[in-house]
């Protein structure tokens, strides 16, 4: 992002806006941590300002500040839609293309509203007047962090926006374990605990609340384990009768695709989710190294993200998908096994 597009932006809200800031669908971590950072940065600055997600999200992001304010599309979409076509900014946060919000995203595209993207996602589409997007960034909240700071108003950052921050962050970079995670990363981190955000208890609030049946889902996804040694592949499946025999939850699922490239040898990893509701097979993909799931998904299953998280769909039949999965593998042998 240019000065000239920072100073633009400051002229912008420098008096108060209708704004509306929209994470993707099936928002996580690093989608509600960052909105509600800028909701909690712009109400501070005499904004009349909302979260408005395309649906609901896991009971464990439930505790961040702000929370009750926030707007879910799918059971509030006449009020929704009137606040979007009223509103004079419009950011959208961690995804940068429109059919990430679903229905929502033909609003977002309608309204005269000027759009603002806050995004770390490879290939973003044109839709955005202002687009702050870098792959090379650890988490979305990161990127807020920065942008605040290129604001002039880092000093500004309250306990609320550090711990909102804090959880995209540490959510995004597997408790700071990935790549991505840099020494500006743990340079911010440090400002946001100085100011505030609690590391231990955020810690406990996202991944210390298991409930019996999430331990026991996790049981039925390891057994449902599968590995493809040649390939350095392992994937996971999880059918919609399994999720109902453990009283799934949205969320639950987090981070069970991980187990798989924990394998000794595997560098490739997949967990394909049937949801009968919705008639599709939800797809998060994983990897270490060069091997783009990104590129993967964008090429096989409708999805994409970054080069070592990914996620897609699949319209077909779960055993349909798999099938297809494992059709297409010794496409990539040489990227698997090089």
């Amino acid at each position: 992002m240019t000065t000239a597009e920072i100073n633009q932006i400051q002229a912008l809200l420098s008096i108060p806006k209708q704004i509306i800031i929209v994470p993707h669908k099936n928002p996580d971590g690093d989608a509600m941590g960052s909105t509600l950072a800028l909701y909690h940065y712009l109400k501070a600055n005499n904004h009349n300002a909302l979260v408005m997600s395309p649906n609901d999200y896991p009971d464990f992001l439930k505790w961040l500040p702000g929370d009750d304010t926030v707007l879910k599309y799918d059971s509030e979409t006449e009020r929704c839609n009137t606040l979007l076509q009223d509103a004079d900014l419009i950011f959208t946060l961690d995804f940068n293309a429109l059919h990430r919000v679903g229905h929502m995203g033909d609003m977002i595209a309608k309204s005269e509203a000027i759009k603002l993207m806050i995004d770390h996602h490879q290939q973003p589409d044109d839709y955005a007047t202002y687009v702050f997007s870098d792959v090379t960034m650890s988490s979305t909240c990161e990127m807020v962090y920065r942008f605040i700071e290129m604001l002039g108003d880092d000093s500004k950052i309250t306990a609320d926006i550090a711990t909102c921050l804090y959880t995209g962050i540490m959510t995004d970079t597997g408790s700071f374990r990935f790549p991505s995670t840099t020494s500006k990363t743990h340079y911010i981190i440090g400002k946001l605990i100085e100011v505030g955000a609690n590391n231990a208890q955020i810690h406990n609030n996202i991944y210390d609340t298991n409930s019996y049946e999430k331990l026991q889902l996790l049981g039925c996804a390891l057994s449902n384990l599968k590995v493809i040694p040649e390939l350095r592949t392992a994937y996971i499946t999880l059918s919609q009768d399994e999720l109902n025999q453990f009283d799934f939850k949205k969320g639950d699922t987090e981070g069970f695709v991980n187990y798989g490239l924990s394998l000794n040898n595997i560098i490739f990893a997949a967990i394909f989710i049937e949801h009968r509701q919705d008639n599709i097979i939800k797809i998060s993909l994983r990897s270490k190294g060069n091997f783009s799931v990104n590129e993967f998904s964008r090429q096989y299953f409708e999805g994409g993200g970054h080069t070592n998280a990914a996620g897609g769909k699949s319209d077909l039949s779960l055993n349909e998908t798999i099938e297809k999965f494992i059709s297409i593998l010794p496409n990539h042998k040489n990227e698997l096994t090089s």
